[in-house]
């Protein structure tokens, strides 16, 4: 059961699916929504009023829809005269009712000119009738519908039993004039819930499916936290209430703040004067804001933040206020315990036992920015892009980032977003990277941050998004293969601009109109205008930022792989990394292989590695160094329980059945089939053995 968080008096029952879908966010520049993919969307929501018009005229027009036989709406002739399944009944659910009545290429020409002509308003109160509708009513839905009388006249916002039918909103992204940009969710729509398992700095290891008691052959990727304070740009919290848990966060004692503004107590009092302005904000900045208010001038703490504050740099506020953030799991640690006894019970495991969580979902970040002076743009990715490995390493070697809050231009991040982080040459770190793609088998997804294309900002919005999104898609549904197949996905291809070739094709594939209809159809009442045409093809804003943003991308590739090569680290890299830094540097491969040549493509197949002498050598490597270590092992426990003097700590510690151990560890791992059960892991860079 859930609660309003509008009308404490109404209730919602929920269903909550027992299997999670774990999404990991790898190699995600600065801006590119690390955070945002486990913040809830509840604290994004805008709440409204059901409304009608005219409410007897509304009524008459969703009775008429209700009693429509829709049998007849498919183009196709064969698919026609079988579905005479009714509005209200329990064999159509709301979401058949959504798809039901949004544009379709599926429908033929009528239907969808008819469904055009149903204003917004109706087919939302259809969906309010649909959802609220209970079998005992039959066909007497309408007493139960009803609108109040204001001043003598019939009011506009829709009462279901007397109560009013609240409508939660959510914005995705902004008008030109900054106004935002708000559409309704469906009414049955209930948030992911979340557990945060990663942010900035990650541990990872692929894992074979057998080891993880998984069918299939395809390894999975396991991953953990490496932080315990999550350091935080709350880029929404300039809006009072709009970032809860920002307000939250920098509302607690103890918080390591960044580039807010130093207020005092007259400032509190002046904030919590202001009703209207202070009635925006969430309880827990109210509470600090009057705390301070009621405070004494003289009495410590002489100096306090709000979350809506930054610091003010020549007069302009910052755009990189900072703050470190507890993990969420730590913080409330019983909602982390609700999910992973939820696991446990969905896969019938004791509770005593751990059982990692192995990644679903792979999906990067990026961050789009528009031309400024001074600023190339990179503004040429819709949504939501698949990318093939190719593409996607050529992503990742470059590490591009648009303009953000805490970077001073468009420019690379160094390989997987490490360059200012890692010691070791990053072609180690890329060979590994691309192997464990290739051997989980994991589609490679980027999700936009910022803006699409130089005239749509779209702030985190989409970010927020993605993972509702793809946490209500079938591991079938998301499947990249599948999607294209069905027109869900659609293969960015070159372009000409000004009598010259863009080469486009480098984004990969990109969502379309479809996958917006279908399964943003799950989380909106209206899909189908979500993201314009525009917003979707950026190229249609301006076509001339669009071949700027490409060359931007393609000129970066070329800059960064030259630098491996300068190195001479890119005599290091895996076969299918050197063919994809040559193509980035020169164009072509040493033999002449471009980007679309089968023999580059089948370079990246799983079979093709598995048969390798380099993947072999890097098990041969990794087999080594662990009888290396095993036999370190035993030698040192060996040398200190023969010692004369060491027999009381001996027999303390145990280091008798530890030596035992030691022994079976290094006899497994020396074995002839060790070697074999290691196929499926990422093996060790032979330099590092």
């Amino acid at each position: 059961m859930a609660q309003s968080g509008v009308d404490r008096t109404q209730w919602s029952l929920i269903g909550t699916s027992a299997a999670s879908t774990a999404c990991h966010k790898p190699s995600t520049v600065s801006g590119g929504g690390k955070s945002e993919i486990s913040k809830a969307i509840t604290d994004a929501f805008v709440y409204g009023n059901a409304y009608v018009k005219d409410f007897d005229a509304d009524i008459d027009t969703v009775a008429s829809i209700l009693a429509r036989d829709f049998a007849n709406r498919f183009a196709d002739p064969a698919r026609n005269g079988a579905d005479h399944r009714e509005v209200l009944s329990d064999r159509r659910s709301i979401g058949s009712v959504i798809k039901l009545l949004t544009p379709s290429d599926d429908y033929t020409w009528e239907y969808n000119e008819w469904l055009r002509t149903i204003p917004q308003h109706i087919k939302e109160l259809v969906f309010v009738v649909k959802r609220s509708y209970r079998p005992e009513w039959g066909t007497d839905w309408r007493r139960h519908f009803s609108v109040g009388i204001m001043n003598g006249r019939a009011g506009n916002a829709l009462r279901l039993d007397g109560d009013k039918v609240i409508v939660n909103m959510l914005r995705v992204g902004f008008d030109q004039d900054g106004s935002w940009r708000l559409f309704s969710l469906r009414p049955d729509f209930s948030p992911a819930l979340k557990v945060q398992t990663e942010d900035d700095i990650t541990a990872s290891t692929v894992v074979p499916a057998a080891v993880l008691g998984l069918p299939g052959d395809l390894s999975r990727k396991v991953v953990t936290n490496c932080e315990r304070l999550l350091f935080q740009r709350p880029d929404d919290a300039i809006h009072r209430g709009y970032d809860k848990q920002a307000e939250r966060d920098i509302a607690r004692p103890d918080t390591f703040l960044s580039n807010f503004q130093p207020l005092d107590h007259r400032d509190a009092r002046q904030m919590r004067d202001d009703a209207v302005d202070f009635s925006t904000f969430s309880e827990p900045a109210q509470e600090l804001i009057s705390r301070v208010a009621d405070l004494p001038d003289d009495q410590a703490p002489a100096w306090w933040v709000c979350s809506a504050q930054p610091r003010l740099v020549d007069g302009k506020p910052s755009k990189n206020p900072r703050y470190l953030q507890l993990r969420p799991d730590i913080a409330d640690p019983g909602e982390t315990a609700k999910a992973d006894l939820a696991i446990h019970l969905h896969r019938r495991i004791p509770s005593s036992q751990p059982e990692p969580v192995p990644v679903d979902l792979v999906a990067a970040g990026r961050r789009n920015n528009p031309p400024e002076p001074g600023i190339p743009p990179l503004c040429a990715f819709n949504p939501l892009h698949y990318l093939e490995l190719p593409e996607l390493f050529m992503e990742f070697i470059s590490s591009m980032t648009g303009k953000s809050p805490s970077t001073t231009g468009a420019g690379s991040e160094g390989a997987l977003t490490k360059g200012p982080f890692n010691a070791l040459p990053a072609v180690f770190d890329l060979n590994a990277a691309l192997l464990s793609y290739i051997l989980t088998g994991y589609d490679g997804w980027l999700s936009c941050a910022g803006h699409l294309g130089p005239k749509v900002r779209v702030d985190h919005d989409i970010s927020l998004l993605v993972p509702e999104v793809f946490s209500r898609m079938s591991e079938a549904e998301r499947d990249a293969r599948t999607l294209i197949e069905q027109g869900f996905l659609e293969k960015v291809g070159d372009v000409a601009v000004e009598g010259r070739t863009v080469p486009a094709s480098r984004l990969g594939y990109r969502m379309t109109k479809r996958f917006a209809t279908a399964y943003f159809g799950r989380i909106f009442m209206h899909p189908d205008v979500v993201f314009t045409d525009e917003m979707l093809r950026p190229e249609l804003q301006d076509p001339a930022v669009f071949a700027e943003s490409v060359d931007t991308i393609v000129h970066t590739h070329e800059r960064v792989a030259a630098a491996y090569f300068a190195d001479g680290t890119a005599d290091l890299a895996c076969p299918p990394l050197r063919a994809v830094l040559e193509i980035m540097a020169f164009g072509a491969t040493a033999d002449g292989r471009t980007l679309d040549d089968p023999a580059v493509r089948e370079l990246f197949t799983r079979e093709n590695v598995l048969a390798g002498d380099w993947y072999a050598a890097r098990l041969d490597a990794q087999q080594t160094a662990r009888v290396r270590r095993a036999g370190a092992a035993v030698d040192h426990l060996t040398r200190f329980v023969g010692r004369s003097d060491a027999t009381e700590v001996t027999e303390r510690l145990g280091l008798t059945d530890r030596l035992t151990r030691a022994r079976a560890e290094l006899a497994r791992v020396s074995a002839p089939d060790y070697r074999a059960r290691l196929v499926g892991e990422l093996g060790l860079q032979p330099q590092l053995g």
